[in-house]
């Protein structure tokens, strides 16, 4: 896992479509792949993005991943069954149609659950997440609550010694051990991407340490938004950049 601080933010300039070849390609869903929704109950993933990974993955013989804090069950559920797929930030990893490869939900992650729900329950705007292994405090809808939720984040991780994960308008707690980066060092020793040159797309900050390991590995970072601080060499300004960048690589 890399834990390089990223540089000031630069306008970075779009990734050569030959990037592609050879590739080894790890996407992040939320952010890149679909634009961010008010809630994540609110994103859907249409046919035409699904048809559009079957191809490119296709063109890849294989050497394609979707990398994700969402978990495999809601990963699955959206759509992505047929893919490799690592969820919860690196703590699940499933092929298609096999089991998921997960450590047990904690019951410390049951007690922050009731702890977010304690706090949410009366502040306009939050949502608490529950996933498989790990739970969301979700403050989109309720901005004015960010440094209350922060510090509650941070309290219950250092009591119940658990890893806080920052990442747009979220506070997630999880077990640590894991992120982006290790769970794409962990596919890289793996069939299908090995032998590839690791090419990770994302948004989020939660992100950076895809970067950081792809371009450990030899390949690069693509971020997805706005300029800010990265480690990532390219950069799309948004999804719609990302899907015809995708396009692109599939014709060729």
């Amino acid at each position: 896992m890399s834990k390089s601080a990223p540089p000031p933010a630069l306008a970075l300039l779009p990734p050569p479509i030959t990037l592609l070849t050879g590739a080894a390609l790890f996407l992040d869903f939320d952010g890149t792949l679909a634009p961010i929704a008010p809630t994540p109950d609110d994103v859907a993933v249409d046919d035409d993005l699904l048809a559009l990974l079957a191809r490119l993955r296709d063109r890849l013989d294989g050497r394609l991943a979707i990398v994700s804090g969402r978990s495999i069950a809601t990963l699955r559920a959206l759509g992505f069954g047929d893919f490799l797929l690592a969820g919860t930030h690196g703590l699940e990893f499933a092929r298609p149609g096999a089991p998921v490869d997960a450590p047990p939900r904690l019951p410390a992650i049951d007690a922050v659950e009731a702890a977010f729900h304690a706090f949410a329950d009366d502040k306009p705007g939050l949502l608490v997440e529950r996933k498989t292994i790990s739970v969301g405090l979700h403050f989109r809808g309720g901005p004015t609550w960010a440094d209350q939720a922060g510090a509650l984040a941070r309290t219950l991780a250092e009591k119940h010694d658990l890893a806080v994960q920052h990442g747009k308008m979220l506070y997630e707690l999880r077990p640590g051990g894991a992120d982006k980066g290790s769970a794409l060092h962990a596919l890289m020793q793996c069939p299908p991407m090995a032998g590839g040159v690791p090419i990770f797309i994302g948004d989020d900050v939660t992100d950076e340490e895809g970067f950081a390991a792809a371009t450990e590995l030899g390949g690069a970072g693509i971020l997805v938004g706005a300029p800010r601080p990265t480690l990532a060499t390219f950069s799309l300004e948004q999804v719609a950049a990302v899907r015809h960048y995708l396009a692109e690589g599939v014709a060729g």
